[in-house]
């Protein structure tokens, strides 16, 4: 008999490989940020998981949402990145990734992941096992595509379908917003109130076919065009169409249900039962009048007859969005709206919203008109030929693609464009770890303040101030060598119970535990060991195609 605890999880050969990653600076580009220079925004050239390490230490609990795409591996090559990984691989690609967005989400936050069937349901046990199975909100099933005479000219099922696994990062402290999306009008609902501002007593009725008859016709007799029509006046009158519904003996409160016995003693009379808090009910002849008024509301500046949203969504056009954001993307782009759809659900203005597979800029594209505040993560070339040419068009306003007219988008705000930073340390000829010349001053303090857990925050007045991790413990990073007097002054103008780490790359002995409040240790000695130096790419071989694979793809 065993007390050790187990727990359903799913393995494959690689899975407890344990990444030592280094924690790379940012460093912005001004040639590339855009826009207001007050912008938050950030949009990230470099491999992603070295990315997000770099925003742990800042972003840890504050992302509100994310949405990636990830390669969904299905054995074929694509133009940007071959999307063929062998199944433990992308399990591992996946997984690493994972661990970083549950530290990075918010307590109240949640991630949608966007795949096929190809690998969603291996996916699904691994978000259970990172984000627990009790915090899974949904699997959202998407009509994707339509089978054509291209798409079909083999026999068989044609896979129209593609999924988003929606989890939160604690169920119990996340709220999503409710919505309603655009659907025709249900002609169930046909019944019609003459007089709704009379008091109900007063009411009288006919038929909504005896209504629309005495209403203005169009100019035309195409069938099409009338039903379109029809359908306007009922969403246009909604306040007037009603149907009845069933009043049920145990579920309605005890003042309807005694209505309704009331109501069936006297027929073709309306009662009105008034509820605390809440809409009065009208009953007729036993069953309650319920108006199509509350199934009509404004979606995308416009009336419409609406319905819940399903965990199915049909209802999204992907015909055009080729030339979305001004930008091509082949087999690779996702519609504005669907991104606007998950952000609408799961997020409000200026809350924090990620993309680690930004691809062609679709995630921060719709973040950025929505007025989230935004993070993209893309390491190909794309994040310049794509990303960054979509996110100018959209601070201009010149950007009027996807969802901008539905929003009335005219353009502003900004983003900063960062990449990631070179590894800290290279080997030189006789093959020792020394650091890179690439690092200036600021740059080598910002580094060794992330690699030893400080705030990078240069005081004003004292140079050996460079960054803290409390209001009394402090950095101090120099590539000069440091003396016993040096450190003597240094010690001066410490304030009583603060406490200092010197980074140096050289020291008299006897600074060694000269102060009991100062710690001094040796770069690049005091970092060997802890992380993979030299290491760019950790994207496990999603690389871009050639051309002849992308067209071979094509072809297929």
């Amino acid at each position: 008999m065993t007390n050790k605890k187990q727990k359903l999880e799913l393995t494959w050969i690689g899975k407890d490989e344990e990444l030592k990653l280094e924690p790379r600076i940012l460093i912005e580009d001004p040639s590339k940020s855009y826009g207001d220079k007050s912008s938050e925004n950030m949009l990230i050239h470099g491999d992603n998981l070295l990315a997000l390490k770099a925003l742990e230490q800042d972003f840890a609990g504050k992302i509100k949402c994310i949405y990636i795409d990830p390669p969904f591996n299905t054995g074929a090559a694509f133009e940007h990145y071959d999307d063929s990984v062998e199944h433990s691989t992308w399990l591992s690609l996946m997984k690493s990734r994972l661990d970083f967005f549950e530290k990075l989400l918010s307590n109240d936050g949640s991630i949608f992941i966007h795949l096929d069937d190809n690998e969603s349901d291996y996916l699904k046990v691994l978000m259970d096992e990172t984000f627990g199975r009790k915090n899974f909100i949904a699997r959202v099933t998407i009509d994707a595509r339509s089978p054509s005479a291209f798409s079909t000219v083999n026999p068989g099922v044609f896979k129209a379908s593609e999924y988003i696994l929606w989890y939160a990062k604690d169920k119990t402290n996340f709220s999503e917003n409710s919505m309603r999306i655009k659907r025709q009008p249900d002609y169930a609902y046909n019944k019609w109130l003459n007089n709704p501002d009379e008091p109900c007593s007063e009411w009288t009725f006919k038929s909504i076919a005896d209504a629309y008859d005495q209403a203005p016709k169009p100019r035309t007799n195409r069938p099409d065009k009338l039903l379109e029509h029809f359908n306007s006046f009922i969403v246009n009158n909604a306040q007037h169409i009603w149907r009845p519904t069933e009043i049920s003996d145990t579920g309605a409160g005890r003042a309807t249900v005694e209505t309704k016995m009331q109501s069936l003693k006297n027929p073709e009379k309306v009662f009105k039962v008034e509820r605390n808090g809440h809409d009065p009910v009208y009953i007729l002849n036993g069953s309650q009048i319920s108006f199509y008024s509350k199934n009509v509301h404004e979606i995308d500046g416009e009336l419409s007859a609406t319905t819940f949203l399903t965990n199915i969504w049909s209802d999204i056009a992907w015909e055009g969005i080729a030339n979305e954001g001004g930008v091509k993307f082949k087999k690779g782009k996702k519609p504005e709206k669907l991104i606007k759809r998950c952000f609408d659900l799961a997020s409000t203005k200026n809350d924090w919203v990620l993309d680690s597979f930004l691809g062609s800029g679709t995630t921060a594209a719709v973040a950025h008109k929505m007025e989230r505040k935004y993070i993209g993560i893309e390491l190909g070339e794309h994040a310049d030929t794509h990303c960054l040419t979509r996110l100018k068009g959209i601070v201009d306003g010149t950007d009027q693609s996807g969802i901008s007219k539905s929003i009335n988008w005219k353009g502003g705000g900004g983003f900063k464009f960062y990449n990631l930073a070179p590894s800290l340390l290279r080997r030189d000829t006789f093959g020792n770890f020394v650091i890179d010349e690439n690092y200036n001053a600021n740059m080598l303090a910002a580094a060794m303040c992330k690699h030893e857990g400080f705030k990078f925050y240069p005081d004003e007045t004292l140079y050996w101030k460079h960054g803290k991790s409390t209001e009394t413990d402090f950095i101090f990073v120099t590539t000069g060598f440091i003396t016993a007097e040096q450190l003597d002054k240094v010690h001066s103008e410490m304030k009583t119970g603060e406490s200092l780490l010197i980074c140096a790359k050289a020291y008299a002995p006897e600074c060694e535990n000269h102060f009991a409040n100062i710690t001094i240790k040796k770069i690049p000695q005091m970092i060997l060991g802890r992380c993979e130096f030299g290491k760019d790419n950790y994207d496990l071989n999603i690389i871009k195609a050639t051309e002849a694979e992308a067209e071979e793809s094509n072809e297929e």
